[in-house]
């Protein structure tokens, strides 16, 4: 993503005279930021959200800014006449890979989140969770600019709740979009640039750019270059930073990001030397151990 997406004076209703359900909204989403919506059952999230994802257009206001956007809706229409990779090696080529590759793709992003099992099996057969998991892999199978998520990790087992979460950290540290709505105030508590609340038809921001981190957070001890730089795909992710000595560092994150924050280290050129990784309210280590 290259380029700000920017909503200015957005207002929707339905119908000439209908109530409206937004109205006055400014927003701006930046490359390599990610962005919370809350907002009681109602208030128009939904319907935001379409107009970030283009599926919908604004009554009044202006939007700027085409990135190339993947969106996780709410309910996800499985009785499609394809099989679980069919439907994903299709959508593929519609985005424009060639038909091996998005073939290949739609494999990997089934067996990431746990349903390579199920590959082969008629969409309109899976189960909700399953389909769930085809919903997503076919946001991230473009490799979208703008992700916009609703409720993408409603009937989503543990283990791919987590892997969504990796994904959300992963687009964002390649300087992707992402924007999200979900009930659990804890989903990725702490990672936010920023939160705004949907109320009464406008959208207030809860939290300004750069708050610290709310939710689990990971400390990574590493070793690297003197001068408190970060590798460039690790300085876009949302950490703290601390060089305790010339080149020793101390690095804090948000839990959800800790996995893309390592392989930024570990793949930086020179690597860097991770230390130690441990959660936030692990206790100090003994002083005789060794890391």
């Amino acid at each position: 993503m290259h380029r700000d997406l920017r909503l200015t004076a957005v207002g929707r209703r339905y119908g000439i005279r209908g109530p409206w359900v937004l109205r006055g909204v400014d927003l701006t989403l930046a490359p390599g930021t990610l962005t919370r919506i809350e907002g009681a059952n109602g208030t128009g999230k939904s319907t935001l959200l379409r107009l970030l994802a283009r599926l919908d257009a604004p009554t009044e206001g202006r939007i700027t800014g085409r990135p190339r956007t993947a969106y996780v809706p709410e309910r996800f229409p499985s009785a499609l006449p394809f099989t679980a990779v069919g439907y994903l090696t299709h959508l593929g080529t519609v985005h424009g890979l060639p038909r091996a590759v998005a073939a290949r793709l739609a494999a990997t992003w089934l067996e990431r989140f746990g349903a390579g099992a199920y590959a082969g099996t008629p969409m309109a057969r899976l189960s909700k969770g399953s389909s769930q998991k085809v919903a997503v892999a076919q946001a991230l199978l473009g490799d979208p600019e703008l992700l916009v998520l609703d409720e993408a990790w409603t009937g989503l087992d543990a283990a791919a709740r987590a892997e969504l979460e990796r994904a959300v950290a992963e687009r964002t540290a390649a300087g992707g979009a992402v924007v999200f709505v979900d009930h659990d105030p804890g989903r990725l508590a702490g990672a936010p640039d920023a939160t705004y609340a949907v109320t009464d038809g406008a959208l207030e921001l809860r939290t300004d750019p750069g708050s610290p981190p709310a939710g689990p957070v990971t400390l990574v001890t590493a070793r690297g270059p003197a001068g408190g730089h970060l590798p460039p795909d690790a300085a876009r992710i949302q950490v703290s930073v601390e060089e305790t000595a010339p080149g020793d560092y101390r690095l804090t994150v948000p839990a959800s990001h800790s996995d893309v924050l390592l392989r930024a280290l570990l793949t930086a050129r020179p690597p860097w030397h991770v230390v130690r990784v441990e959660p936030a309210d692990a206790p100090p280590p003994d002083p005789g151990s060794r890391p």
